[in-house]
């Protein structure tokens, strides 16, 4: 049988008793610093999410109740519109390219317009 050995836990520094491989004093200290590695990562996920959330929002406000409209680039910047954020493009067989955020999409238009839509549902098959 090997002798035991202490190590400092990686969350708090106390020794940590038992077996060789053992990293953390506690739960409670594994889960603080499993929390801590993470949360990096997620801000970054989350700021993202958000971010294409709000475009959505934003798109569908000027949308409303039309299933097509066109928009001036300034109002939706004004909106808060962040056009780098986008969850998807779709090409249509003469080359224009949508840009979505989810089920709103927007297509570059000239002299600064876009042309607002909305994805139709497509049936799926039982």
């Amino acid at each position: 049988m090997e002798p035991a050995t202490t190590r400092p836990c990686l969350a708090c520094g106390k020794p940590v008793k038992g077996r060789i491989d053992k990293k953390f004093c506690d739960d409670y200290c594994r889960n603080v610093y499993n929390n801590q590695t993470k949360l990096d990562e997620s801000t970054l996920v989350r700021q993202i999410i958000n971010t294409l959330k709000k475009n959505r929002r934003i798109l569908a406000d000027f949308l409303g109740d039309k299933g097509i409209t066109k928009v001036a680039k300034t109002k939706l910047l004004q909106a808060g519109f962040q056009f780098s954020y986008h969850t998807h493009q779709y090409v249509n067989q003469k080359g224009d390219i949508y840009f979505f955020c989810f089920e709103y999409g927007y297509l570059p238009l000239e002299s600064d317009w876009y042309l607002l839509v909305k994805r139709k549902e497509e049936k799926k098959e039982q």
